[in-house]
């Protein structure tokens, strides 16, 4: 099955810049907190699920070595990208550049960090469970642990005695409302997404195997 599903290079760089994109995206938006029903997130929570379901897509479809490949060749353009977008809301950008911005680059450092210790452990537990009997069992356990260490290991890092004087005294209470929605966004729309979308490609599949069963019989 792993032959079928040989990963191309075009393929590859595709969820390589698809990483990158939703991880500068998200450390973006992370800077703007809003409150729902008295809990208070950011909208940085709506973007980042993205890359679960990237990540299993990539690991069922191409296995796990593929996708580890993928985050070593997308975690420093990253981290890279996600510092210059932090300075980019500055008045002055060219200046912004010229000078250490220490917020900006716990932010970055705080996503390369937990972007890989994340989608490692993502990886890792969606591997050991993906022959599991129900289709979605193995991406919302690995979604939902993963998801739980990536977020207190961001907002750990990022925000704690941050000179954001909001997001310093707040940032516990964040990132469990962070986690909350990313598990709730799981559940309703990508483990759906997933599931269609992996239905879509085994019956496409099937369709092009029996096409060349019935060519190589003519």
């Amino acid at each position: 099955m792993q032959a079928v599903y040989a990963s191309s290079t075009r393929t590859l760089w595709f969820f390589i810049s698809i990483h990158i994109l939703i991880i500068a995206a998200s450390n973006y938006l992370v800077q703007f907190p809003f409150e729902i029903y008295g809990f208070h997130n950011t909208w940085g929570a709506l973007v980042f699920p993205l890359l679960y379901l990237a990540s299993d897509l990539t690991i069922r479809f191409y296995g796990a070595s593929a996708a580890r490949k993928i985050i070593l060749l997308s975690m420093f353009p990253a981290l890279i990208i996600s510092y210059v977008m932090t300075i980019a809301s500055t008045a002055n950008l060219a200046e912004s550049l010229n000078t250490f911005n220490l917020f900006a680059f716990r932010i970055a450092f705080a996503s390369f960090m937990a972007y890989i210790i994340g989608q490692i452990f993502d990886i890792f537990v969606f591997a050991q469970i993906r022959r599991a009997s129900k289709w979605w069992v193995a991406p919302f356990c690995s979604n939902s642990l993963g998801s739980l260490v990536d977020t207190f290991i961001f907002f750990s890092i990022a925000f704690f005695h941050s000179s954001d004087a909001f997001m310093a005294e707040n940032w516990v209470e964040i990132a469990w409302g962070d986690y909350a929605f990313k598990l709730l966004m799981s559940i309703a729309l990508f483990l759906p997404a997933y599931g269609l979308f992996v239905k879509a490609v085994n019956t496409a599949l099937r369709q092009l195997t029996i096409k060349k069963c019935i060519s190589s019989l003519q």
